[in-house]
């Protein structure tokens, strides 16, 4: 809920004794509705998020050609990822770590 900081200030007590119960039952009943107004076009299956359409893929198999780790590559040990050696920066008891990493 906003609160306008300009607006002149209002006790507890003040509410309470201008409001009756009949004022409050009738203002309750006023906010609250039976009805739930959903708009078709609001609801969560109509946003199409990019790049997430899948379905030219779904009769056709994806081939991947996967390299194996060259001679002159090493896997950190702690971010798990392939590098060149190059990226090297430093090696502890066989555990490489790479730039980023370290």
């Amino acid at each position: 809920m906003a609160t306008d900081y300009d607006a002149p200030r209002r006790s507890e007590a003040d509410d309470l004794a201008e409001d009756s119960l009949e004022e409050l039952k009738a203002r309750r009943n006023e906010t609250q509705s039976g009805v739930v107004d959903v708009d078709e076009s609001d609801t969560a299956e109509s946003y199409e998020l990019p790049g997430a359409d899948l379905s030219a893929l779904s009769g056709e198999d994806l081939t991947v050609r996967v390299v194996p780790k060259q001679a002159d590559e090493f896997t950190c040990s702690k971010c798990f990822l392939v590098h060149h050696r190059s990226r090297l920066s430093e090696e502890n008891g066989g555990l490489y770590v790479c730039r980023d990493c370290a």
